[in-house]
């Protein structure tokens, strides 16, 4: 894409990623991430969709995710994006919430999208002071009011249990995904698993995990691949102990969903800051 640059650093201080994305129309489709997503517009309009709830966002608009939101993006106005985010581990995210509430738990931010919201202002120093690989602990004391102030706003004070409305089939269809996601799964196989028939398996997890079976097994390889990256395993051997049927097939399944080729996000955790532009 002409005059498009994505840029990702590692923090080691803060173990946090920082993504800064500029001049994409790329869409994403339907997915989620294992970790937090606190992300905003800088520039540009998309069409937002997540947990079953649409959105247009546009510049100055905060997004979040907890891990496991399902959602899907894309451009509206043909209009490229600048977009910046921080992505947050679950369990980092654990240790400041204990460090800010005295409690061990994960926070469930109840809002998707904060519309023109004045943290937006905080965010883009902190982001800037990791690009930069700034070691000041400013950097610190900006996350912790962040989050503060998210979980005092916009959370809920447990973690949420899984909702009632999921049925056992489909809690048996995830489980056995996450434990196969290796394998070579065939909807015969699921079907089988559950006793429900094919169609009306489909139509039962979409609408309550709110992503099909195949794009839900999909989004676990991503996920694991993206563990095994960060080891420096190759690419290649990633795509062969994650499922997928040649490194081709995952190249271009990893840059839907994250942005970058399973190559330059591995190299993130080499230099720990990485840039590709017109990639």
């Amino acid at each position: 894409m002409q005059n498009e640059t994505r840029t990702v650093c590692f923090d080691t201080d803060l173990n946090i990623e920082a993504y800064n994305f500029k001049g994409i129309m790329q869409k994403f489709p339907n997915h989620f991430h294992e970790y937090y997503v606190i992300g905003f517009i800088e520039s540009g309009q998309r069409y937002l969709s997540c947990k079953n709830k649409e959105y247009i966002i546009e510049t100055g608009d905060l997004i979040l995710f907890n891990p496991r939101d399902n959602h899907t993006c894309k451009q509206i106005d043909g209009r490229k994006l600048d977009y910046r985010c921080i992505n947050i581990e679950p369990n980092v995210m654990k240790r400041i919430a204990l460090e800010i509430t005295g409690k061990d738990y994960l926070p469930y931010f109840t809002e998707t999208v904060l519309f023109h919201n004045d943290l937006i202002a905080s965010l883009r120093e902190l982001h800037h002071m990791v690009m930069q690989e700034q070691k000041d602990f400013k950097k610190e004391e900006i996350l912790l009011f962040i989050i503060e102030e998210l979980i005092i706003e916009y959370s809920n004070v447990i973690e949420p249990v899984e909702p009632l409305q999921i049925n056992v089939e489909i809690k048996v269809v995830c489980d056995y995904l996450e434990k196969n996601y290796m394998e070579n799964i065939k909807l015969n196989d699921l079907s089988a698993l559950t006793g429900l028939s094919k169609y009306y398996l489909l139509h039962s997890f979409t609408k309550q995990k709110g992503i099909s079976p195949y794009s839900y097994l999909e989004t676990i390889r991503i996920g694991k691949a993206k563990k095994f990256l960060e080891q420096g395993i190759t690419p290649i051997d990633v795509a062969l102990q994650t499922g997928f049927t040649d490194q081709s097939h995952f190249t271009n399944f990893f840059k839907k969903l994250i942005g970058l080729t399973p190559k330059q996000y591995m190299n993130i955790f080499i230099d720990k800051c990485g840039r590709t532009e017109n990639d």
